[in-house]
C-alpha cells in the first residue's frame, strides 16, 4: 500500500510577491520512502552564502529553517533520512536541488536532458548542492504514451507506477511526475506553472515571472497548454499539484 505525504520543505518570500511553498511529496511504501523534490536542504540553511549565493538568495526571498527541511519534515514523521531509496527530481533549481546532499546513498532521478543541462553550467543551478556527487539515474525519451503525453517509467522497486512526464521549458529538462493511485493519477507539475490560477488565466500577473525564468517560454508555454487539457479532458482522473501554490496543500499537511 501507498501512502502519500505532502510537505512543505521550505519557503520562498520576496515581496511584493505571495509566499512560495516548496511542495515535495513523500510516497511511503513497505520498500522504502520516495521523495519527489528535495526542497531546500541542511547544507542550504548552515551555509547558505556558499551554497546557493547572495544574489539569488534575495532575489527569490529563500528562507532557511532546518525543521522545514525534508529531513526535519521525516523526522517528525517517524522516518530517517536513510529510509529515503529514492529521490524524484521534477528539475534542478537550487529550491528543489537542496537536500539531494541530506541522502547521499538515495538515487536520484531526473531526466536525461535535465542532467546535461547541469552539466552544460546553465547558470541557474546552484553546482555547490551537488558537490557530494548524487547517485543520478538518468532517464531518456521512451514510447511510453499517457494521456498523450510522453512518459518516462521509473521502475522504483514497488507496483505503483511513478512516470516522469516531460513539461520542457522552464527548463531544458523540466519534468512532471505522476503517480499512480489505483484508477486515478496524481500529477506534480514540479513549476510547470507556479500558481493553480495559471490553468485558467493567461494574463495572471505569475505569467511574467515564468516567463522570465524559462529556459524555452516557447517549450513552457506549451507545456502549460498541455496542463490546460489534462485538466479539461480528465478532471477525475489525474489530481494536479505545483510546487509553489500553498493553496493546493491538503488539510492536515505539514506546512507550518
Amino acid at each position: 500500500m501507498l501512502n502519500v505525504h505532502h510537505l512543505n520543505c521550505g519557503t520562498l518570500h520576496a515581496p511584493p510577491s505571495p509566499r512560495a511553498s516548496c511542495h515535495c511529496l513523500l510516497l511511503e511504501h513497505e520498500t522504502g520512502l520516495v521523495l519527489v523534490d528535495s526542497g531546500i536542504g541542511v547544507q542550504d540553511c548552515r551555509r547558505p552564502e556558499a551554497r546557493i549565493g547572495r544574489e539569488v538568495i534575495d532575489a527569490a526571498g529563500f528562507h532557511f529553517d532546518e525543521t522545514d527541511t525534508a529531513v526535519g519534515r521525516l523526522r517528525a514523521l517517524g522516518f530517517r533520512a536513510d529510509d529515503v531509496r529514492h529521490v524524484v527530481l521534477t528539475h534542478a533549481d537550487p529550491d528543489h536541488a537542496g537536500g539531494l546532499a541530506d541522502f547521499p546513498d538515495a538515487e536520484v532521478h531526473v531526466s536525461a536532458e535535465e542532467h546535461a543541462n547541469i552539466l552544460g553550467g546553465n547558470p541557474r543551478y546552484a553546482p555547490a548542492q551537488f558537490d557530494h556527487a548524487p547517485r543520478w539515474k538518468l532517464h531518456g525519451p521512451a514510447a511510453n504514451p499517457w494521456f498523450g503525453l510522453e512518459a518516462r517509467r521509473l521502475g522504483l522497486g514497488f507496483a505503483t507506477e511513478v512516470l516522469l512526464v516531460p513539461l520542457f521549458g522552464h527548463t531544458l529538462g523540466h519534468c512532471g511526475v505522476a503517480v499512480g493511485l489505483g484508477d486515478r493519477w496524481l500529477l506534480h507539475v514540479g513549476d510547470a506553472y507556479y500558481l493553480r490560477a495559471e490553468l485558467a488565466d493567461d494574463g495572471h500577473p505569475v505569467s511574467t515571472l515564468a516567463a522570465m525564468r524559462a529556459d524555452d517560454d516557447v517549450q513552457r508555454r506549451a507545456s502549460l497548454q498541455s496542463l490546460r487539457r489534462l485538466a479539461q479532458e480528465h478532471p477525475g482522473r489525474i489530481e494536479m499539484l505545483g510546487y509553489h501554490d500553498f493553496g493546493e496543500f491538503p488539510p492536515g499537511a505539514a506546512i507550518d
